[in-house]
């Protein structure tokens, strides 16, 4: 059974066959021999062009075509010019496989280029695209930005990726960042969406434009949107601090309204289209660095198709003039979070705790922390500032060295020691010096030593306190028994000698009993 050449091979050689390569070359570059090759060239050369009725010319040549009729009423071959319309005919079968793939027209045309040779211009193609695609007009509406007024910012998808982590094929997310005057953009991968990724891309992003815009414009990404809302939604506390640091005003889009990020989500589809599409990168630094090549050296120097300016120049020309200044510093990013207290008056941040004021036992506060402090609020109050410690461990109250017991113990500790404290300043003084001396075994005894007061006064246990204290008795016994002996002693009661019940002792005589 005969073997056949597929489509795109027979178009392929043909066009070859156009450019007038010999059989050997076009034998050596597609690996068709060269005696199949022969078979396509003696088919002749290509059909004259049709005559449409009303396009003739004064000589009978057809306007807007590439051929004619003699005079002797033989049909001329069809001329090919750069551009006209059976420049792309010739490639039909790889054009309609590459936009079946979902690949733009520019894209199209860019591998017509790298892999046939294509040597007419990108008209050439849209043309014959816009004849097989006709796509019914409708009217739109405008949004026009000043220049350096407002930047819009998405992600999207990125190409296949290896993840060396995983051992797998991954597609990272994509952050695009877009000027709405000139076009200009910057995008990187990443492979999340963290506050602090989203933040740093932001940097990174002004960094590369050189200023910083005055309206950033985003989706509702939790990044930066706490709440989506038709008429007020929430912004992220930490981005509002973020805005503030870098002088822009953040502004979300409607929900389900993505139009209104319309210059983003248009620049967004061009990256993937464009850049990224039947692609994949063996790691994120090879991603990036292809998107970074790819702005360089496609993005930033097309026509736009709205502004009809170079991109690159137009941002120079404009954008780049009006951004406005970008900060000294970075922006120092923190982690915000709502904590209920512990009954420990501890909070847990990052699995680590912090000790707070033990009157918000049971309430709800707001946490901030970064790498190195947690700041603690009560609304909009700060009431506790704590150093970072790691992750299992108890962050030291305020005077207390990082080598002292920083725990539930300690709690508990200072909550013996206040109800010390409510009986008098001596037994806090004496229960503190009893922890000193004998450790983490001082809490029974302190505790013991508060049930003392069921049986005996107040006045009694303070007395005994002072004594112990300055004697350095830290034993319950001891306790126990200078209270005892402090306590007063039950009162001895006279013996009544008169009173109307009692009898005098002359009434009773022995005869009385006779």
């Amino acid at each position: 059974m005969a073997n056949y050449l597929k489509m795109p091979k027979i178009q392929q050689v043909i066009a070859l066959l156009a450019l007038g390569w010999s059989f050997r070359r076009i034998e050596r570059e597609t690996g068709v021999h060269r005696e199949t090759v022969s078979k396509y060239a003696r088919e002749g050369p290509p059909k004259p062009a049709k005559v449409f009725p009303g396009t003739e010319d004064g000589e009978g040549a057809v306007c807007g075509t590439s051929g004619g009729i003699s005079e002797g009423g033989e049909p001329n071959p069809a001329k090919a010019f750069p551009g006209s319309r059976s420049a792309a005919k010739a490639y039909a079968e790889a054009i309609e496989e590459k936009l079946e793939k979902g690949l733009t027209v520019q894209r199209v045309w860019q591998d017509l280029v790298e892999e046939y040779g294509y040597g007419h211009s990108y008209e050439s193609i849209k043309r014959y695209v816009r004849r097989l695609h006709r796509l019914a007009s409708r009217p739109v509406g405008v949004m026009h930005s000043p220049a350096g007024e407002e930047v819009q910012v998405d992600f999207f998808h990125g190409a296949p990726t290896f993840h060396e982590g995983s051992g797998q094929w991954r597609r990272p997310w994509v952050f695009r960042m877009t000027l709405c005057h000139s076009r200009h953009g910057y995008e990187e991968a990443v492979w999340d969406q963290k506050q602090e990724t989203f933040l740093r891309l932001h940097e990174r992003a002004f960094r590369d434009f050189g200023g910083v815009p005055k309206i950033v414009r985003l989706d509702n990404q939790k990044p930066g949107v706490s709440r989506a809302c038709l008429f007020d939604p929430d912004v992220n506390t930490v981005y509002v601090a973020f805005a503030k640091h870098w002088d822009f005003t953040p502004l979300p889009i409607r929900p389900r309204n993505p139009r209104e990020n319309g210059k983003e989500e248009r620049a967004g589809g061009y990256v993937k289209s464009n850049a990224l599409k039947a692609r994949r990168f063996d790691s994120l630094a090879d991603h990036n660095a292809h998107l970074k090549h790819w702005n360089r050296t496609v993005a930033r120097l097309r026509i736009h198709g709205t502004t009809r300016r170079q991109v690159w120049t137009h941002f120079q020309e404009t954008d780049q003039k009006a951004l406005q200044a970008l900060p000294a510093q970075d922006f120092p990013i923190f982690s915000r979070g709502i904590r209920s207290v512990h009954p420990d008056s501890h909070v847990e941040v990052a699995q680590s705790f912090y000790p707070v004021p033990p009157r918000l036992i049971g309430k709800d506060v707001e946490v901030r922390w970064d790498e190195h402090l947690v700041r603690v609020f009560e609304g909009e109050a700060l009431v506790a500032v704590r150093p970072r410690v790691a992750p299992g461990d108890y962050a030291p109250s305020p005077g207390q060295s990082s080598s002292e017991m920083a725990s539930s113990t300690r709690s508990y500790l200072n909550a013996l020691l206040g109800r010390c404290e409510r009986l008098g300043a001596p037994l806090r003084q004496w229960g503190e010096a009893a922890f000193e001396e004998r450790g983490v075994r001082a809490l029974r005894l302190i505790q013991g030593v508060l049930s003392l007061t069921r049986k005996h006064p107040k006045e009694a246990l303070l007395a005994a306190a002072k004594t112990a204290l300055t004697h350095k008795l830290f034993r319950y016994k001891d306790l126990l028994r200078l209270t005892q002996n402090a306590t007063p002693g039950p009162k001895e009661k006279a013996l009544t000698q008169e009173h109307d019940l009692i009898r005098p002792l002359t009434q009773y005589r022995l005869e009385d009993f006779l």
